[in-house]
């Protein structure tokens, strides 16, 4: 594809697709260019380099998330669909996690989300201040969340570049787990049960309980809204 007939809309959404498919590690411009069945330096025609693109693919993902009215007589609900909402994403984009970790992001994707965050819980009656925490905290719990697959999707593309087979190693190490954990007998009736069957996997239903759990603490004026106790939303996703 010459480059006077590619897009950027059409080189970020091929990076995305790369991105799911090969993670962070895998993105160069001779493998996007390859996609796009164009010249690597036609890509440089529309992005300045490999950071520029991660930018702005990452925003696009972020756009992704469709943001629920706000309700300030149901807001925890309203709170949990925004949540799920962002967890369904990272999940459906595990580089983007990795991302967060290693580059500065910004965006009116992220900006978007953000701001309706915020509204969530300053339409529930939290001032300003205690909306940045409370958003904070959301953002950094689904984010911790998130990080078990996005690990998992990075450590089985290593597994596969290096010849290895992924499922057969991750199952060896499930395995020495087990013997590790024998002493400990909490850890080993666990490990011994099909909930332990994922590597790296929480029990079914916990992702969700915590979530409860962290928005019932919550509340305008509440004790959870101490001085340093969280981190603003955009810097829990920074």
């Amino acid at each position: 594809m010459p480059r006077d007939t590619l897009t950027q809309e059409q080189i970020v959404r091929t990076a995305v697709e790369l991105l799911d498919d090969e993670g962070l590690e895998g993105l160069n411009m001779r493998s996007l260019g390859k996609r796009l069945g164009a010249a690597a330096t036609a890509v440089y025609w529309h992005v300045k380099n490999k950071d520029d693109l991660v930018l702005l693919a990452a925003d696009r993902v972020w756009q992704e998330i469709e943001l629920p009215a706000l309700d300030a007589d149901d807001w925890r609900e309203t709170a949990t669909v925004t949540a799920d909402r962002l967890h369904a994403m990272l999940v459906r984009h595990p580089w983007l996690v990795q991302a967060i970790g290693s580059h500065l992001l910004y965006g009116t994707g992220k900006a978007r989300y953000d701001d309706h965050l915020l509204g969530v819980f300053e339409t529930a009656g939290f001032t300003p201040q205690e909306a940045d925490r409370a958003a904070g905290a959301l953002v950094t719990y689904v984010l911790g969340n998130a990080l078990g697959t996005s690990a998992v999707a990075s450590l089985t593309r290593k597994l596969r570049r290096a010849g290895e087979d992924a499922e057969g190693m991750l199952s060896q190490t499930l395995a020495k787990a087990a013997e590790v954990a024998e002493p400990f007998p909490r850890l080993r009736e666990r490990l011994g049960t099909s909930a332990a069957a994922e590597y790296g996997e929480a029990p079914d239903g916990s992702y969700a309980a915590g979530l409860r759990a962290l928005l019932d603490g919550l509340r305008p004026g509440g004790a959870d809204t101490a001085p340093g106790t969280a981190r603003t939303a955009g810097d829990a996703a920074r």
